[in-house]
């Protein structure tokens, strides 16, 4: 993907909290667990999280974390935004110092283009439909579990 696995990280803890509702505090133990995350790696993706507003982060006691607002207000470019930075999307495609519309490199019109799509996605794609098509993706894998479970009990030995 061309954003970083940092970033993947964030979409999938913000997401899962999506999914867990605004009102519940929910422990990084629990989304690592959930999400296959390591914890101190989550850790500090919750931290970056909450540094860009966009998770509370509740301390002690019944502590947790929840989304700071809902899901439908929440854009995967916010999130993009606050772990890779948007400035990863102007750099070169090939890597060069100076690429631009006046000295581009053997990419770089494909690379504008390709980066105008990736932005208008990011930016009108909210949390609210990214964590509705995680729960899809889940019922689809459980469903296809499911039938090659009863597909081997049917097989004779």
């Amino acid at each position: 993907m061309l954003y970083s696995r940092p970033c993947e990280y964030a979409i999938r803890t913000v997401a899962y909290l999506a999914r867990t509702g605004t009102e519940r505090r929910v422990q990084a133990h629990e989304i690592a667990i959930a999400e296959r995350i390591p914890a101190p790696f989550l850790a500090k993706i919750l931290q970056q999280l909450a540094r860009g507003n966009l998770v509370n982060s509740f301390k002690g006691p019944g502590g947790g974390f929840s989304l700071k607002r809902s899901a439908e207000e929440i854009s995967l470019y916010e999130i993009f935004r606050v772990v890779d930075g948007v400035e990863t999307l102007d750099r070169c495609a090939v890597g060069l110092a100076e690429c631009n519309d006046f000295a581009p490199c053997p990419l770089h019109d494909t690379w504008k283009a390709v980066r105008v799509h990736l932005l208008r996605y990011l930016k009108t794609t909210t949390l609210k439909e990214m964590a509705e098509a995680v729960v899809r993706k889940k019922e689809l894998v459980e469903r296809m579990a499911c039938q090659g479970r009863k597909k081997n009990r049917r097989s004779p030995p």
